[in-house]
């Protein structure tokens, strides 16, 4: 891997600085790298196999063109990725994954695979220079203007990054956001959450991916490399004191208990049972003057919709293709910042505000309820189901096109209730 070390560094000019050498910000790098721009990657982590190591790391279908244009697909597959589709129980019964789904298919690898190799890929993309060891100290500034970063290393030495742009994709807490104190807002989360690896044997419907909605419940099982599963569960934080007292016993519990429930106890732990008790829906920027985030130092949302890997991936592409026109010379670099702000808004927006409102933990509202139990009867609802969980269509769009198939799906079924015995059959099939 071609690293530079902090400590061998000195005061450095670049097109764009690009704090966090994760998934957002491997992207952004190497995507403007290939678009002629000189970037510094700059990561905290002295350690180029650094990984998150609390994530259920399912790369939502959006995000899948991301990394067909990176050239990740063939790397994460030779390394064992699973790709799978989304299958869902609800209390009315299944929502399946159609076989004439248009949207791609959703991959799976774990981050201690998949985080050094986004790594390997910007290092290796020429123009991009990875710092690893570096810790990011404040930005520089020209007036009111963002121009670069103060570093320093673990022996103390500072090195000024001087840049046009400085992108923030270090993560939910990030110190990019706040050392530039952009307008950032919450929402409480009503959940927690726990998860695990377990060896043996697949559950029902491997490699796809399984959701239990248990309303206001949640569980779910992961597929992924090494023939492991990943369980996780987000729990209302009334179940939080046993989980306290052993979250392995706990985690088996639940699973053990699910309806159709998969193979847990014919399973083994490998590692241990991770969790994550506070999980506030955070929002900031995108972009300030001279300045971007990407990721969840945009928009860190609740991970029960597996969006965060996803959108890591696509808000860095909308970033680096926004403003690399700017960075070659074409345009101011202000334009370019606010055509991602719009990009941004547009492609995640309204998704946000449909999760933020679920992570209180409330129980689902009769129009879901309707929605749900008609996808359970219907084909082309689940198709839909699975557009939106994938991120692929907005809510308005699901919501204009599923609405009126789920009315049509309980008419029919209210129609024939009605009716008696075989003349209900061929009433029902008249009417339809």
């Amino acid at each position: 891997m071609n690293a530079t070390a902090a400590t061998n560094a000195t005061d450095r000019d670049f097109d764009a600085v690009v704090v966090g050498a994760s998934l957002g910000g491997c992207t952004a790098a190497t995507l403007l790298g290939r678009a002629g721009a000189r970037v510094a990657l700059v990561e905290r982590s002295p350690d180029p196999r650094a990984f998150k190591r609390i994530c259920s790391h399912f790369v939502q279908s959006s995000a899948v063109p991301t990394l067909q244009r990176l050239g990740m697909i063939e790397p994460m597959e030779e390394r064992g990725a699973t790709r799978s589709r989304v299958r869902m129980w609800t209390r009315w019964g299944w929502i399946e994954p159609s076989p004439s789904a248009k949207v791609p298919v959703s991959i799976n690898l774990r981050r201690e695979y998949f985080d050094p190799m986004m790594r390997e890929l910007a290092a290796a993309t020429p123009g991009v220079e990875l710092m690893l060891g570096a810790t990011v100290d404040g930005l520089l500034r020209e007036g009111s203007q963002v121009r670069g970063v103060q570093t320093s290393d673990k022996t103390g030495r500072q090195t000024a990054i001087r840049a046009r742009l400085v992108v923030g994709a270090d993560g939910r807490d990030s110190r990019v956001a706040a050392l530039a104190t952009l307008p950032v807002k919450t929402w409480a989360h009503g959940r927690f959450a726990y998860g695990g690896y377990f060896e043996g044997p697949g559950p029902e419907g491997s490699p796809d991916t399984t959701m239990w909605f248990l309303d206001p419940q949640w569980v779910a099982a992961f597929p992924t490399d090494g023939d492991l599963t990943f369980y996780a569960a987000m729990l209302t934080k009334d179940r939080l004191p046993a989980f306290r007292r052993d979250p392995t016993v706990a985690l088996r519990a639940l699973i053990a208990d699910l309806p159709e429930a998969p193979p847990i106890r014919e399973s083994r732990l490998v590692g241990q049972v991770m969790g994550k008790l506070d999980m506030p829906n955070v929002r900031r920027g995108p972009v300030g003057e001279g300045l971007a985030l990407v990721g969840d130092a945009a928009l860190a949302t609740d991970p029960l919709w597996g969006v965060g890997c996803g959108w890591a991936l696509q808000s860095a592409e909308w970033l680096a293709d926004s403003v690399a026109p700017a960075l070659t010379g074409e345009e101011p670099l202000s334009q370019g910042l606010s055509r991602y702000r719009r990009r941004f808004r547009r492609g995640l927006g309204a998704h946000a505000f449909m999760i933020h409102d679920y992570a209180s933990g409330r129980r689902t509202t009769p129009a879901e309820r309707m929605l749900f139990s008609a996808g359970v009867h219907e084909p082309q609802l689940a198709e839909l189901f699975e557009a939106y969980g994938t991120r692929n269509i907005s809510p308005a769009r699901f919501l204009a096109k599923g609405t009126p198939l789920a009315l049509r799906v309980h008419a029919r079924r209210a129609l024939a209730s009605t009716l008696p015995g075989r003349s209900r059959r061929a009433r029902l099939s008249e009417a339809t």
